[in-house]
Formats: structure tokens, sequence, C-alpha cells
């Protein structure tokens, strides 16, 4: 399947010829998914244990997390495409516009998801609940609101 073929009813837009800031990709996500088809649409509880590895400079950072706690993370879809304005999914009746949808195609595809910490090492966390693929850029990690 071709993830950056446009669908009917899809809009797409000029990409930006500027950018406003720049991100330090801190780590790497493991994940059992190899392709977009494999990464659930959202991830179960109880789903597989994945492994957020940490970059040095930035493993100290991991101090204070311990097993059971609740942690958002955050990721780059480095794969989706950056330039549609309104889009299609499967299953939807019409196409809506990507601000209205939580699809990977956003013009900053930053994705979030909120994990259970089921192990800390000095270099990662395993987790579950995660929903992107095997390789995927960590932006950053913060304490779950409570």
């Amino acid at each position: 399947m071709d993830w950056h073929a446009t669908r009917p009813g899809e809009v797409e837009g000029g990409t930006p010829d500027r950018a406003d800031a720049t991100l330090t990709f801190i780590g790497r996500i493991r994940t059992p998914y190899a392709t977009r088809a494999d990464c659930p649409h959202r991830a179960a509880p109880d789903g597989p244990e994945c492994r957020i590895e940490i970059d040095e400079p930035w493993r100290p950072a991991l101090h204070g997390i311990a097993p059971g706690d609740r942690v958002e993370v955050l990721y780059w879809m480095h794969l989706a495409r950056r330039d549609l304005l309104v889009q299609a999914p499967k299953g939807r009746p019409a196409p809506l516009g990507t601000f209205a949808l939580r699809s990977p195609n956003r013009p900053n595809p930053i994705a979030t998801s909120e994990v259970t910490v089921t192990a800390v090492a000095e270099d990662a966390l395993t987790v579950r609940s995660l929903d992107c693929m095997d390789g995927t850029p960590l932006v950053d990690l913060k304490p779950a609101r409570r």
C-alpha cells in the first residue's frame, strides 16, 4: 500500500518555506511493529512491551521514573506525510480537516501516548501502550497528568 497516495476528497497543501524551530531527538522507540500497517490505531493498555531507548547524554534525565509510573511519550512520526490539509481516512463517511483527526499525516507529525512503565534501566524504559513503528524517533518524556 502506498501511504503517500492521495485518496479521493483529500486536499494537499504546499511545503512551508520556513522552519520556526529545531528538535533534538533524544532516543528511539523499539516496538514489534515493522510497518505502518502493523501498528494498531490505538494501543491497548495490555499491549506488547516496547522499549524506549535514551541516547547519551540524556540518560540521567530518567532519574525518578519507576515501574508503575504513567509517562507521556512524545515522538516524531518520521514517515508521515506533512502536506495534507484535508484527509479521507478509511471508514469515515466524508473527508475531514487534518486538525480534526488523530492521523499521523500533519504539518508537524508529533504524536503523544500515555504509557505505563514496566521496567527502568540506565539507558531505557520498558513500557506498554505504544502504537508507533519500530525505530520511531523520541522527542520527549513527561510525567502523565494525574
